[in-house]
């Protein structure tokens, strides 16, 4: 459940304000907590049938068809985003890492790193399914909340910088409004655990009298103890601490100690490493299944290995194209988290369930849907705004 997208935090936090951003942060967290609950709920809502892709779920709301073609998009949006966020993750923290620990070396390319970063996918992305990389992505759990610690308590370390400020990054009321935006996506992007949760859950053994969502629901809640110890002090201390001239990436703007601060950078690796898989792997699952049902391939190891690895690269090239972690965030976070996030596991339920008119149910999903509407239409604005800005200044590929 924690991505890097908490390394973003207090720089949203600074678009936001104190008062908005504890708000908006605390939402994020039990609006995508309920929908998680909703969506562990419906994994077995059918007797004897179980929803193990979240497109499956949406076919049995709405339709076929529709299901298909309302929720296959949102999710393909969603894990390609995240990979290309990944990568550029990766190759910025190995890179900083470098610049940490040999200060005095010439400075090597961003896209270099993104490539060595994108390396290593190429020998992963051919493992078999999710329960062969439970390995890495324990691991990648570990790193997500040392690197957490590290971020906030070297914040705390720090102190308040002199002429701190707390005022709104931006000089102009047009340039606050659209950052605002930006950090609604950034904060979403944080809370981005639901594109998987289905597959997850339906590697775990189900029946009738131990249904899956037992242990599933104990798992998730796990995750959001854990989420809340490292998304809320990274957030409030790193903003406190260095107030509007954080970057858009915490460890980015702590440079000592430096052994920790290269240490979390390579945590931030390990951790990126696991997560890129974990949302990797359904889309292969569905590109393979698309050239064998519908474009009639053989199933085969050429076809896996071409199938992977051109995705692998497709990633790994966008990335250095656009290596903008916050633009990047703010857009995806909104454009493509919100429906998945916030509001699409809502209308499933209301279309699945059928909750009482004016109950709290209908009240609590219908206020979700529209908070994630607004969410969703906002946040992409300002990331792709922030994109556009970055992108007049930035020499490409280099």
């Amino acid at each position: 459940m924690v991505g890097a997208g908490v390394l973003s935090l207090p720089y949203a936090m600074a678009a936001l304000g104190w008062g908005p951003g504890i708000v908006v942060l605390i939402l994020s967290w039990v609006i995508t907590l309920y929908t998680l609950w909703q969506m562990v709920e419906m994994h077995e809502m059918v007797p004897g049938k179980r929803f193990d892709r979240y497109h499956e779920l949406g076919q049995h709301a709405f339709g076929e068809k529709l299901g298909l073609y309302i929720v296959v998009p949102q999710q393909l949006i969603v894990e390609v985003g995240v990979n290309i966020v990944y990568m550029v993750t990766g190759g910025k923290s190995l890179q900083k890492f470098h610049q940490t620990v040999c200060p005095d070396c010439k400075d090597i390319k961003l896209t270099f790193f993104i490539m060595i970063f994108a390396s290593v996918h190429f020998v992963l992305s051919h493992l078999p399914n999710f329960n062969s990389i439970s390995g890495i992505s324990l691991a990648a759990a570990v790193m997500s909340l040392t690197y957490s610690t590290i971020a906030w308590s070297a914040s705390l370390h720090k102190g308040v910088q002199q002429d701190v400020e707390y005022g709104y990054r931006s000089k102009s009321s047009i340039g606050t409004v659209f950052n605002f935006f930006t950090a609604l996506g950034d904060v979403a992007f944080a809370y981005a655990g639901h594109n998987v949760v289905l597959e997850i859950q339906a590697t775990i053994p189900s029946t009738p009298e131990k249904p899956s969502k037992g242990p599933m629901w104990k798992g998730v809640m796990v995750a959001y103890f854990v989420v809340a110890l490292c998304y809320f002090p990274v957030a409030l201390i790193g903003y406190k601490m260095f107030g509007n001239t954080v970057d858009d990436n915490i460890l980015i703007t702590l440079k000592d100690p430096a052994w920790l601060i290269a240490a979390a950078n390579m945590f931030v690796v390990i951790h990126v490493i696991g997560s890129y898989q974990i949302y990797a792997m359904p889309v292969f699952d569905m590109l393979e299944t698309l050239l064998v049902k519908k474009l009639h391939f053989k199933p085969s190891r050429p076809l896996r290995f071409i199938t992977r690895n051109t995705y692998v690269a497709f990633t790994m090239f966008i990335a250095i194209t656009f290596p903008f972690f916050g633009g990047l965030l703010g857009f995806f976070g909104g454009f493509a988290f919100a429906p998945t996030t916030y509001f699409l596991p809502c209308v499933m339920w209301l279309a699945i369930v059928k909750p009482k008119k004016f109950s709290f149910s209908w009240f609590a999903n219908w206020t979700c849907i529209v908070l994630g509407l607004l969410l969703m239409t906002l946040s992409p604005i300002g990331g792709l705004r922030n994109i556009i800005i970055n992108a007049k200044t930035y020499k490409f590929y280099n």
